[in-house]
Parts: C-alpha cells; structure tokens; sequence
C-alpha cells in the first residue's frame, strides 16, 4: 500500500498533521499540495516550508490545480502548475475534475505536455469515476473513484496499477481495493482536511 495524501490544511493551523504526514514519508506516494485551491496568487511562505521538508524527506509534491471538468482554460491551469513548481518546489501535477469521456483527450493531452515542459515527473488525473481507457497514456495514475465509503463498500471496481481511490467518511478498518489509496475519515464538503487512517495509527 502507498498513500496519495490529498490534505488540504493550512500548515499553521495544523502542524501537527502536517508532521505526521511528513514523518511517514516512506509509506507516501505522493502529497497533494493545494494553498489556496490551487497555486494562489502569491507564495504562502508557510506552504513554502512545509514542501521544503516534504522534499528532504524524499516525498513526491503534486500540485492541485482545478480544470474544471475541460472548461478551465489551458493558460489558467499552465500558470498554477509553473506556480507550484516554481514557489513549492512540486515535482509532479494532480489535476482535478478530470472528465471521463474520450471528447476532451485532446485537451488533456496537450495539458500533458504542458505539464512535462513545466517539469512534472508525475501526473495524476482525478476523474472520480471510471474513465475512457485511452486517458492511462497521459498521467501515471488515474483517480476512478472519489467519495464516500458509504458508495465505495457495495462497488465492484475494476483494479489496475495504474488506477487510485480516494474514499471519504471511511470507518479505520475500511479496506481499499489500489495499491495507491487514500481513506479518510472526514465528510461534508471538507473531507481532505482530516489525515488518512493510516497515518493515525500507531
């Protein structure tokens, strides 16, 4: 098991955590690191010292930027990407709100490209749902399912290396079907800003 740690807290409201995440670099996949709903408008110095530590501990740093399902315009999601790598140090990119079907390859494929120029080594895209098959030749992993245990339980998925869960208001022995995962036990419209379970256990 490897964790894909999407937690989208401020650094100085929660230490703690961020601790946590960061002692437990050997059992992370990557961080996702999101200041302000992506890059921001300005580097967040606190964000700053934590992707400083996330990088001595050898911890791949993914930077959240939002497409907006392919209606967020190529320039605006470029500009979040070259932001993180240039203010955070972010080796990789998670994009969200992945579409599912093969009508927007086109744009994520050129956004790809984009991604690599800007240096990124590892590219998640977060569908929430199962998507097309041709999107697995774009990113290293895909995200095909994000939400609730309550859905996750009763699905059967398929199951690939290259395929990532992320469940929310999961129970501590809730078990996911990826290698790379995440379960948290947070819900609402804030899930991402609790610890995954298996950062909590001892």
């Amino acid at each position: 098991m490897e964790l894909l740690v999407p937690y989208y807290e401020h650094p100085a409201v929660r230490p703690a955590e961020w601790d946590a995440i960061i002692g437990s670099a050997s059992r992370i996949h990557a961080v996702v690191l999101n200041p302000a709903s992506g890059a921001g408008d300005a580097p967040d110095p606190a964000f700053q010292a934590v992707a400083a530590r996330l990088r001595d501990a050898g911890t791949r740093i993914l930077g959240y930027a939002d497409t907006g399902y392919g209606r967020r315009a190529h320039a605006d999601v470029v500009r979040d990407m070259t932001r993180h790598r240039d203010w955070y140090g972010a080796d990789g990119a998670f994009f969200d709100q992945v579409p599912t079907g093969p009508e927007f390859l086109g744009h994520y494929r050129r956004l790809g490209v984009a991604a690599r120029a800007a240096g990124a080594a590892t590219l998640v895209l977060n569908h929430g749902a199962h998507p097309h098959p041709a999107y697995a030749a774009l990113a290293e992993l895909l995200v095909t399912f994000e939400g609730p245990w309550e859905t996750y339980r009763d699905l059967d998925l398929p199951v690939a290396d290259h395929y990532c869960h992320l469940v929310y208001a999961a129970p501590a022995s809730a078990r996911l079907s990826t290698r790379v995962r995440c379960a948290v036990p947070g819900g609402g419209a804030h899930p991402w800003g609790t610890l995954p379970h298996a950062l909590e256990r001892p």
